[in-house]
């Protein structure tokens, strides 16, 4: 166990660790397009459709970066650009990020459609097996689509 940054936190409890580190709801989505949609680049990001402000995306790939969830490298391609990786701290987030997505799909109204979640539950290890293979190989084909805007109602998914 780190103790790298303890004396600036709020408290020892791991959940208030953990929310220090990527608990704002933009660096979770930053985290959630790297590890499912292959996205590596700021404008990858700032053209995902969440409404993300250049500035505060800016802040969040430094914070992340900081943090060791994430590394920035330069493009083989084009020496100018930059392409965001998660490191093996930021892709050890996938069994979480996945309980995220199923948790919401199963309480509240989501746009992922319901065979896909229920194949997700079904084979929580083969989802996992192909997110840590792509990012390993640095395979950057999506694996979840970009879910269209949900409708707000005040209708909760229950099951």
């Amino acid at each position: 166990m780190s103790k790298e940054g303890a004396q600036n936190r709020r408290s020892g409890c791991p959940v208030s660790v953990s929310l220090e580190q990527f608990g704002d709801r933009w660096s979770l989505l930053i985290i959630r397009d790297l590890m499912v949609r292959g996205y590596r680049t700021f404008r990858e990001f700032q053209h995902a459709g969440e409404g993300i402000a250049t500035n505060v995306l800016a802040d969040r790939l430094r914070k992340l970066e900081a943090a060791n969830i994430l590394t920035a490298e330069r493009a083989e391609e084009d020496g100018r650009s930059i392409n965001y990786r998660l490191t093996s701290k930021g892709i050890a987030l996938a069994p979480v990020m996945l309980e995220l997505l199923l948790w919401a799909a199963r309480h509240e109204q989501t746009a992922a459609p319901c065979g896909f979640v229920e194949q997700m539950e079904k084979d929580r290890e083969a989802i996992l097996a192909e997110t840590y293979r792509r990012w390993e190989q640095r395979d950057p084909t999506p694996l979840l689509p970009p879910f269209q805007p949900v409708i707000k109602s005040s209708r909760r998914k229950t099951r």
